[in-house]
C-alpha cells in the first residue's frame, strides 16, 4: 500500500473540490468539517430560538450531525480509495464523473416535491413542514432546512456512487489480494455510511413515503456494497 497522492482536480468530489477551491482560504479538511458543523448548529439553535421552534430544532440538529458524520465518512472513502494504485478508469469513475451530483439532485427535488406538494395535498395541516415550522414557516428557517437538506442529499448521492462504482470496480478490475481488502475496507465504511442515516428515521416515523424510500435506501446501499464484497473474493 503506498501513499495516497493528492488529489487532483476533475479526481475529486465535488465538495473535495470546493474545500480547496476557496481563493485565498487554505483549510484542512478537519477544519471544513468542524466550520460545516458550527455554522450549521449555530444556524439552527439561533433560528430555533428566535422563532420559538425548538421541536424542528431537534430534527435539525440531528440532521445536521448525518450531513457532519456523512463528510467525514465521504473524506475517509477518499483517503482509504487514494492509498492504493487503481488503474486511472476507476478513480475517474468514481470521483471525476460528478455523478454523485446528479444522484444528489434527483434525491432532493424528490424530497422538496414531497415535503411542499405531496405531502400537504394528502394531509393538510398536519403535514410535516406543517407541524415543524407552523402554518408560516419564516422564510430563512425554511432557506436554512432547505440547505441542509441539500447537504445530506448530497451524501446520499455520493454514498450511492460510491455503491455502484464499488461493484463495477469489484467485477471488471483484476486486483491483487492487499488492494482487495483495502477495497473490502472502503464498501464496509460505505454501508457504515448508509447505516447512520438511520438516526433519521424517529423523525419521519408518521411520513410513510420518506420512511420506506429511506429504510430501502440504506437496505440497498448494504446490499449493493456486500455483492461488491462477495465479488472481491472469487
Amino acid at each position: 500500500m503506498g501513499t495516497a497522492p493528492a488529489p487532483e482536480y476533475g479526481e475529486t468530489w465535488v465538495y473535495e473540490s470546493i474545500i480547496g477551491a476557496l481563493p485565498g482560504i487554505s483549510v484542512s479538511r478537519g477544519l471544513a468539517l468542524a466550520i460545516q458543523l458550527l455554522l450549521f448548529e449555530a444556524g439552527v439553535l439561533v433560528f430555533a430560538a428566535y422563532y420559538q421552534l425548538w421541536s424542528a430544532a431537534i430534527a435539525g440538529t440531528v440532521a445536521v450531525l448525518v450531513a457532519a458524520i456523512g463528510s467525514f465518512e465521504m473524506l475517509r472513502i477518499s483517503r482509504i480509495s487514494r492509498s492504493v494504485e487503481v488503474p486511472p478508469v476507476y478513480r475517474r469513475l468514481l470521483f471525476g464523473s460528478s455523478f454523485e451530483v446528479v444522484l444528489a439532485v434527483l434525491a432532493y427535488i424528490a424530497l422538496v416535491t414531497h415535503l411542499f406538494v405531496f405531502d400537504p395535498q394528502q394531509r393538510g395541516p398536519q403535514a410535516l413542514v406543517t407541524q415543524l415550522f407552523g402554518p408560516d414557516p419564516p422564510v430563512v428557517v425554511v432557506y436554512l432546512t432547505l440547505l441542509v437538506l441539500w447537504d445530506v442529499c448530497y451524501r446520499i448521492g455520493t454514498n450511492w456512487w460510491a455503491a455502484v462504482t464499488a461493484v463495477w470496480r469489484s467485477f471488471h478490475l483484476q486486483l491483487d489480494t492487499e488492494t482487495r481488502a483495502v477495497f473490502r475496507r472502503v464498501d464496509l465504511e460505505s454501508i457504515a455510511f448508509g447505516t447512520l442515516q438511520l438516526v433519521l428515521v424517529p423523525f419521519v416515523l408518521d411520513q410513510p413515503v420518506i420512511l420506506a424510500a429511506l429504510v430501502a435506501h440504506v437496505g440497498a446501499i448494504a446490499a449493493t456494497n456486500g455483492l461488491a464484497i462477495g465479488l472481491s473474493y472469487r
